[in-house]
């Protein structure tokens, strides 16, 4: 898989993450008693972190044998370039 194969990917699981965002506000301010989160944008940009790793890195392994460290980086990296986007979607 190219480099711009695997970016896509992460972009279309980044992109799927985020779409979860105001369903996950929404779950948490109908749940605050239960929940208690204090922040919830900062919580929904752990899970939408969490969801973009582990999904991308999942997808990743479902394309060839066991994901090197390497490739590992590369799908980290290429969520880490992302994040100033996804913060953004979050909190503006």
């Amino acid at each position: 898989m190219s480099e711009d194969q695997l970016e896509e990917i992460i972009l279309q699981t980044i992109n799927g993450a985020v779409a979860t965002i105001p369903a996950y506000l929404e779950e948490i301010s109908q749940n605050k008693e239960t929940l208690k989160v204090e922040n919830p944008k900062e919580f929904v940009y752990g899970i939408v972190m969490g969801m973009a790793l582990g999904m991308s890195g999942a997808i990743l392994s479902a394309q060839k044998e066991m994901p090197t460290a390497e490739d590992q980086i590369k799908v980290r990296d290429i969520v880490y370039k992302h994040i100033p986007e996804i913060r953004e979607r979050i909190f503006n």
